[in-house]
């Protein structure tokens, strides 16, 4: 049975009017599927789509495992969903729109043989009105062809950076409103648009803009209602229009709130929320209503000091997050996504770059009400074709405009490590930045360079520069994260910088004492310790310059990369702090934790690399809850030293015993007793052998 509800919040509603609003349908049973390659023959794509067809539910897509397991080896082109469905005569009068949560990546929607719509783009969502193309009392037949391969002229232009999952992979609503609604088909967004102006704790001005449709072919007289709501349902204010709504295209209209000593939107210390409920009503009765969250706060960043909340200064504790997981690809359920935030949460982030594309809307409403601020950005990395400027403007466009309620959202990310040709490249992040301000002027634009210039023929083309730097893993060592943040500084103290990127690959599997200051092993070794090591060095210099306005560490999850093979295992890129199948938190997601969260933390690291290469070597505690004692086979180990920040603990020249040897860790804190234990095995010295690679590159592309 389809899950069917509408818009309506009933403990909002005055005894006035006889309710009715739009209904919101899950459309996501019934399907049939059909995977390519097709023929290029007209007629044999006829024979071939009458063969037989998979039964499935969406979210759905085709590449949930082969984009996964082999590097370069999926399919990639087009793929057919259809449906039968009944529409019933008591649909008669009503209007009916289909809206497609997300589809990978460029869609044609047929109705009984109609085209009614294409969409170009993996990771916005679209709507078309198919009120035309249905026939009521029998069956009809939605047909829809998806294609994922690559074009030179929708962004990604490849799959290079992260592959583009094929299929209906987000769901799919059919939405039945009256002719006359809240308009359904703007860049399939709210059609309701809340800006809030001259935000204090003394007051704020909110200016809702609200789109209005007459789908008949007369004008009708209606009511526009808007009516602001605390977050336990307590009404602020309303206000009432009496308009006529003419058929010629959408209309629009303004509503005015001042509201003293608003309850502001903290962040996580208090992600307070209002609502705002918009109604049109005829004749006495609520003909479609639309809500929209309302977080009254105030983001502003400092150059050389940081980012503000609420005039506030505010921690930017941040990770980065892709969207798919193991085994299921893209196609993941609310499930997944709060089991995402929920690992956000834990490690005590206060900020997320959801990269590098727009994300479920759903993950945007519960940053909302999690306080989380966020980076959304669309997919334009890695490459330019020369060819994509005006399906890049349209995505942004989208994500512009679906997305604009959400008052976690700080900031529209524009481009990532995109470079030659300088002058086009240029000339379309200022075509990207103009467009971003007059669709929200109040929020920031950000580009990202991979290069650690700030005088690239790119860069400074957006409020604020993003760039990814990879010390001691593409390039450098790791120690040179810390001269060039000071020459950013002295040189361009004007410039808003973020660390958008940085990190290094790990492998659980790939364990080491031996670790330098820079990539030494090629290819296909990747430690986990190594990874650590750079986490710790590079957050310790991070966190003491407030000239990285936000920071964030790259990834929080491994993702699958379609086109590598690299660290020993195929189509997979291991610089989450979590593996892909979401089972195994690394070391680096205890040392962030230690030293972002509220929670109490004592860890001891390495617990993986448990068959020791050492006789003599040393003991890293985390701990966030005081100096932990420290004991090797029950004796209580001295010399304890502080690491690079205040959470850090290392005992230096331990010397292990023959076979097992356990370490604990143990602290104090407010009264409650917090241990730690894991087993290293040491048997005799040896050193691993493994294969000496310079990599000095600028990462570029990578």
């Amino acid at each position: 049975m389809e899950f069917k509800f509408a818009f309506i919040l009933l403990m909002f509603i005055g005894p006035f009017f006889t309710l009715t609003a739009r209904e919101v349908t899950s459309f996501n049973e019934g399907w049939l599927f059909k995977r390519g390659p097709f023929s290029e023959d007209p007629v044999k794509v006829v024979d071939q789509l009458n063969e037989k067809w998979e039964i499935i539910s969406l979210p759905h897509t085709w590449n949930a495992k082969d984009m996964q397991v082999k590097a370069a080896s999926f399919y990639q082109g087009i793929g057919y969903y259809k449906k039968k469905q009944f529409f019933g005569e008591e649909l008669k009068g009503k209007r009916l729109f289909l809206r497609f949560e997300g589809v990978g990546t460029n869609t044609e929607v047929y109705v009984n043989g109609k085209l009614v719509g294409i969409h170009k783009g993996g990771y916005s969502a679209f709507a078309y009105e198919i009120g035309s193309a249905i026939k009521l009392g029998v069956e009809n037949e939605i047909m829809i062809k998806v294609d994922n391969a690559s074009r030179l002229d929708v962004i990604p232009v490849n799959h290079n950076l992260f592959g583009v999952y094929g299929g209906i992979y987000r769901p799919v609503w059919l939405i039945i409103t009256e002719q006359n609604n809240i308009t359904v088909t703007d860049c399939a967004a709210p059609g309701v648009y809340i800006t809030q102006k001259n935000v204090s704790k003394r007051s704020a001005d909110i200016i809702v803009k609200i789109g209005l449709d007459n789908g008949s072919l007369t004008p009708t007289d209606v009511i526009l209602e808007n009516t602001l709501y605390t977050q336990e349902g307590k009404k602020v204010s309303s206000h009432r229009l009496s308009l006529e709504l003419t058929p010629q295209g959408t209309q629009t209209y303004f509503s005015n709130f001042k509201i003293d000593k608003p309850h502001l939107w903290q962040g996580r210390k208090d992600p307070y929320l209002y609502k705002i409920v918009s109604r049109l009503i005829s004749n006495g009765k609520v003909i479609d209503e639309v809500i929209q969250p309302l977080g009254v706060r105030k983001f502003e960043i400092i150059a050389g000091k940081g980012f503000y909340l609420n005039d506030e200064k505010y921690p930017m504790y941040g990770v980065t997050r892709h969207q798919d997981w193991w085994g299921m690809g893209s196609a993941i359920s609310n499930k997944e996504h709060d089991f995402d935030l929920a690992q956000i949460m834990d490690i005590g982030a206060t900020t997320v770059r959801f990269a590098h594309y727009q994300q479920s809307d759903y993950i945007y409403s519960r940053c909302d009400s999690l306080g989380l601020i966020i980076w959304a950005e669309i997919p334009f990395v890695n490459r330019v074709t020369g060819y994509e400027a005006e399906n890049a403007q349209l995505q942004l466009r989208e994500l512009i405009r679906q997305s604009f309620n959400h008052p976690s959202i700080y900031v529209w990310g524009l481009h990532n490590e995109v470079y030659q040709p300088h002058e086009y490249t240029a000339g379309l992040t200022q075509a990207l930045h103009n467009l971003a301000k007059i669709e929200d002027p109040d929020r920031y634009t950000v580009a990202v360079n991979g290069y650690g210039r700030a005088d690239h023929p790119v860069n400074q083309n957006t409020d604020i520069q993003g760039m990814n730097r990879y010390f001691g893993w593409y390039e450098k060592k790791m120690q040179d994260i810390e001269p060039w943040v000071k020459e950013l500084e002295e040189k361009y103290p004007w410039q808003k910088l973020m660390l958008t990127e940085y990190g290094a690959d790990a492998n659980i599997r790939h364990q080491t004492e031996y670790i330098g200051d820079a990539l030494n092993w090629g290819k296909d070794y990747y430690p986990e310790t190594f990874q650590t090591k750079i986490h710790e060095y590079q957050w310790g210099v991070i966190e003491k310059h407030p000239y990285i306005i936000a920071s964030y560490l790259w990834n929080m999850f491994d993702f699958a990369v379609p086109m590598w093979s690299r660290g020993g295992v195929h189509a997979r890129n291991m610089k989450g702090l979590i593996t892909f199948d979401r089972k195994t938190k690394k070391d680096s997601f205890y040392w962030y934790k230690a030293n972002w969260s509220q929670e109490p933390v004592l860890y001891l690291t390495q617990r993986r690399n448990n068959d020791r290469e050492r006789k003599q070597t040393s003991i890293t505690v985390y701990s966030n809850i005081g100096t932990p004692t420290v004991y090797l086979n029950g004796q209580e180990l001295t010399g304890i030293r502080k690491g690079y920040t205040n959470v850090h603990y290392i005992f230096d020249k331990v010397i292990l015993v023959k076979g097992k040897n356990t370490i604990k860790a143990v602290a104090t804190h407010n009264g409650k007793k917090y241990t730690d234990e894991i087993e290293w095995n040491y048997t005799d010295e040896k050193k691993r052998n493994t294969d000496s690679c310079e990599n000095k590159k600028e990462h570029a592309g990578w």
